[in-house]
């Protein structure tokens, strides 16, 4: 399962989802936004994305990813809008037999989207705002 949503994103519906009776493990990545970066206060983030490219792009992870490690299944969400101290940006989830394979896979996959997939984030502060990704 891969989603852009501009909808909070139910972890309770993701571990469902996960959940299978050859699964041994499940590892989740949760990218909560926090209050700081570089010591400087967070207001809040606002998410981008050129989604048909950033679906087909996280496919191709997703892909990779299952051709690395025997993925049972997975879940991949990532936000877009506007984004709260507190909220959930990105969910990563991997289940798989055994809990070596469910870590580095999760591990790829989030390393690989914040790399390659057209999702930009700007960080907005009490006193200004920037891009951290190059913007389109």
């Amino acid at each position: 399962m891969i989603s852009l949503t501009s909808d909070p994103i139910d972890v309770a519906a993701a571990l469902l989802y996960l959940q299978s009776e050859q699964a041994g493990a499940i590892d989740f990545f949760l990218g909560v936004v926090r209050d700081n970066t570089q010591e400087r206060p967070v207001d809040r983030l606002e998410y981008e994305a050129y989604d048909r490219m950033a679906i087909s792009e996280i496919q191709k992870i997703s892909d990779d990813a299952h051709q690395r490690w025997p993925i049972l299944r997975h879940v991949i969400i990532h936000r877009k809008g506007t984004l709260q101290i507190g909220e959930i940006a990105v969910l990563i989830g991997v289940a798989t037999a055994h809990r070596a394979a469910a870590f580095e896979a999760c591990r790829y996959i989030i390393d690989t989207i914040k790399q390659t997939v057209p999702i930009w984030k700007k960080e907005v502060f009490k006193d200004g705002e920037a891009w951290v990704n190059a913007h389109p």
